[in-house]
């Protein structure tokens, strides 16, 4: 099997995966294999909504929609034309992958299997329907891949290279058990709005898709504003509204309340607006339904200090705020070539044959 049979195989998942758009389902004839798993699709949504409670069906369709939208030939093709990976001598790659988001680990799945490795995938429990019928169907499309992948719950025995997301804790634990083998780890990372004053309201409502999409429990959530002194949050607020139904979901109302409770027993300053909290704070992790927001002095001390803090952070969203930054509202639909924690997963791959 030859890299460019992968690239056909994902590229056909990317249409089958096309067909399922929050906007609406619509079975297209010419995919193949349609009469067995576009109905079998549906009811693994319904599955993974049921099974996952921060799993709506809008957030599943979106990500299902996004994976839809990247895998085409062409994009394939693109992303993979700077390596030289059609001699890869096949080997194990374990894949540990988190449960935040739908699919949060297809990434991974897709690079390990396109660069002509064999993947042992362990999935997290809150994050173990879709997968696996995916790969059902990559398999319908490109028999031989079926030797190619495994999911297991035990413990790894037998694999090559390691690639392992989860928190500064379970890094540890990473780290003490697959360190002597080539390996990637990653752990917590958030991300970061800077805001400058001078957004527009559309600019600002691209924000909320940032800050929202997911509940914020993305690494590419942004968790984080940074604002300039004096700014004025009078347009955020009135900008983000349209995401007011978000504290219509029981999940997120019931965090919502939980997190003000203590902040007020805590007797934090807070801005809120109803469905966000707004708490002024270094960090960059906040908690569920509240948004941390900082001031800065200038644009070159920020940069300066992103720079230096650069292990904590995913992405940077703003309006050119620096040459690594990213535009409104776009956090949430990476390329095939946005790598997480910025570690090129491919290369690695490449070295690991």
């Amino acid at each position: 099997m030859v890299l460019n049979d992968r690239i056909n195989a994902f590229a056909e998942l990317g249409q089958f995966l096309s067909q399922f758009k929050p906007t609406g389902y619509k079975k297209v004839n010419t995919v193949n294999h349609n009469d067995v798993f576009f109905d079998q699709m549906i009811e693994k949504i319904q599955s993974a909504k049921h099974y996952n409670g921060w799993f709506t069906e809008e957030n599943i369709e979106f990500s299902l929609s996004h994976w839809g939208d990247i895998l085409t030939k062409s994009n394939l093709e693109q992303w993979l034309r700077p390596y030289s990976i059609s001699n890869t001598s096949a080997k194990t790659i374990g894949v540990i992958m988190a449960g935040n988001i739908p699919l949060v680990g297809f990434h991974d799945f897709i690079s390990v299997l396109i660069s002509g490795h064999k993947i042992l995938v362990k999935q997290s429990s809150n994050d173990n329907q879709l997968l696996p019928f995916l790969a059902s169907y990559l398999t319908a499309v490109e028999p031989r891949l079926k030797d190619y992948i495994t999911f297991t719950n035990e413990k790894f025995t037998d694999f090559d290279a390691i690639i392992a997301t989860g928190s500064n804790n379970t890094a540890r634990y990473f780290e003490h058990y697959f360190g002597n083998k080539p390996h990637i780890i990653r752990r917590n990372r958030n991300s970061v709005a800077v805001l400058t004053g001078n957004e527009s309201a559309e600019e600002l409502t691209a924000l909320g898709e940032d800050i929202f999409r997911y509940y914020g429990l993305g690494c590419r959530s942004v968790s984080k504003i940074m604002i300039p002194e004096g700014y004025n949050f009078d347009l955020f607020f009135t900008s983000i509204y349209p995401y007011n139904n978000i504290i219509k979901s029981a999940k997120y109302a019931n965090n919502y309340d939980y997190n003000k409770a203590v902040y007020l027993m805590s007797n934090y300053k807070l801005i809120e607006n109803g469905f966000l909290m707004l708490k002024e704070d270094t960090s960059y992790s906040s908690p569920i339904a509240s948004l941390f927001y900082e001031t800065y002095a200038s644009i070159p001390e920020l940069q300066q200090r992103f720079e230096d803090e650069k292990d904590s952070i995913q992405c940077i969203i703003s309006n050119n705020f620096s040459d690594n930054s990213i535009d409104f509202g776009t956090s949430q639909n990476p390329s095939l070539s946005d790598y997480a924690d910025n570690i090129d997963v491919i290369d690695f791959l490449i070295k690991t044959s």
